[in-house]
C-alpha cells in the first residue's frame, strides 16, 4: 500500500500503573519532538498491532498508543480480574488516557481510533476537549444499547444461519437478551461454558463483517487467550452500553465544535450501519465526513482516508499544539 508510511519500531515503551495494581502497556514511535498523536485500538480488548504506526508521518508526528487495561501486554488481563470488573468501565479508560498524557508530558494531542476506538476517542475528547487538537475516527461505533441490539439480535435478518449458532451457544432464557446470556456465560464458574461463549462470540465477529468484500478473519482469533480476553471485554462493555447514556456522545458533540475532525465510514458496514456516523456528522460543525462507498468495517480505502486525514490535520495541529 503505497499510501502508508514506512514501517517503524517504537523508540520507547513501558508499563504505567494507572490504578492500584493495574498497568497499561504504552509505546512511542516517530519523531520524539513531533506533534503528539494518540491511536486508540478497537475491540474493546483488541490490542495494538504494528500497522497503526504507518498511518502517521513519522517525521512530523510523535506517535503514541497503548493497550487498554485488561488486554494485550497490559496487566492483569480482564479474564484474570473477573472479581474486579467495576474497574473496567469507560470512565476509567478515559482517566487512563489522561494519566498517560501527563506521564508523557504532552499538552494536547491528535486523538484517533477505529471501531471501539472511536467511542473511546469521543468520550475522552468530550471529557477533556482542551487536551485534544484534532480527531480522526474511522469505522464509527458508539456501543449504544440500540447498536448492541442490532449487532447481537436484529442483524440475524442478514445472517440467519450464523446467528442460530451464535444464539444456541449460550441458550438464553425465555425473554432474556442475548447479550445478557453471553455476559452470564463469560462469568460462569464452568470453564466449558466460558470457552463456548468465547469461541461463539469470535465466530460471530467473523460472520457479521463478512459482507465486506475485502474482509478476512482476524488471525488473532486463532489464539485461545486472545479470544477469551477479546470476548470478555466486548461482552462486558456491550452489556452495559459502554457505561454511557444511549445518546450521550451524540448529544454532547457541541463540546467539540472548536476541534477539527474527520469521520470515515464504509457504506457497506453492516456491523456498524452508517446512520451513527451520519448523526455525529450532523451534530459536529467542525468535522469532515468521508464515506467509502465500497468498503465495510475497514479496508485499504478507509486506511488511505485515515492517512490522508492525519496528513490534513497536521498543519492545524501545529497551530494549536504546544508541548
Amino acid at each position: 500500500m503505497e499510501f502508508l508510511y514506512p514501517a517503524i519500531e517504537p523508540f520507547k515503551s513501558g508499563l504505567l500503573e494507572v490504578d492500584d495494581g493495574i498497568f497499561i502497556y504504552w509505546e512511542a514511535s516517530g519523531n520524539p519532538n513531533g506533534i503528539p498523536a494518540l491511536y486508540l485500538h478497537g475491540g474493546p480488548g483488541g490490542g495494538i498491532k504494528k500497522g497503526y504506526r504507518r498511518r502517521y508521518n513519522p517525521q512530523k508526528y510523535l506517535i503514541i498508543s497503548f493497550e487498554q487495561r485488561g488486554c494485550g501486554r497490559s496487566r492483569p488481563l480482564i479474564t484474570d480480574s473477573l472479581d474486579f470488573l467495576h474497574k473496567f468501565v469507560t470512565n476509567e479508560y478515559i482517566l487512563d488516557i489522561e494519566k498517560l498524557r501527563v506521564h508523557l508530558n504532552i499538552s494536547s494531542w491528535l486523538v484517533s481510533g477505529m471501531s471501539w476506538g472511536t467511542t473511546l476517542a469521543l468520550a475522552y475528547a468530550q471529557a477533556y476537549p482542551s487536551r485534544v487538537s484534532g480527531l480522526v475516527l474511522a469505522a464509527i461505533n458508539l456501543a449504544t444499547p440500540s447498536e448492541v441490539r442490532w449487532i447481537t439480535e436484529d442483524i440475524r435478518a442478514i445472517f440467519p444461519e450464523e446467528w442460530k449458532k451464535f444464539n444456541e451457544a449460550v441458550c438464553p432464557k425465555l425473554g432474556q437478551r442475548l447479550i445478557d446470556a453471553y455476559y452470564d456465560s463469560v462469568l460462569s464458574h464452568d470453564v466449558g461454558v466460558r470457552q463456548r461463549a468465547y469461541d461463539a462470540w469470535c465466530q460471530w465477529e467473523i460472520a457479521h463483517v463478512s459482507l465486506d468484500p475485502l474482509s478476512t478473519p482476524n488471525p488473532s482469533f486463532d489464539d485461545d487467550t486472545y479470544r477469551a480476553v477479546f470476548a470478555t471485554q466486548v461482552i462486558h462493555f456491550w452489556k452495559h452500553g459502554a457505561f454511557m447514556d444511549n445518546s450521550q456522545l451524540v448529544n454532547n458533540m457541541e463540546r467539540l465544535n472548536s476541534i477539527p475532525g474527520v469521520l470515515i465510514h464504509g457504506r457497506l458496514d453492516v456491523s456498524s450501519p452508517i446512520e451513527t456516523a451520519w448523526k455525529l456528522n450532523n451534530a459536529w460543525s467542525s468535522a469532515t465526513f468521508v464515506i467509502v462507498e465500497d468498503e465495510g468495517h475497514g479496508g485499504p480505502k478507509m486506511i488511505q482516508a485515515f492517512v490522508e486525514a492525519t496528513d490534513e490535520l497536521l498543519l492545524k495541529c501545529i497551530d494549536c499544539v504546544s508541548r
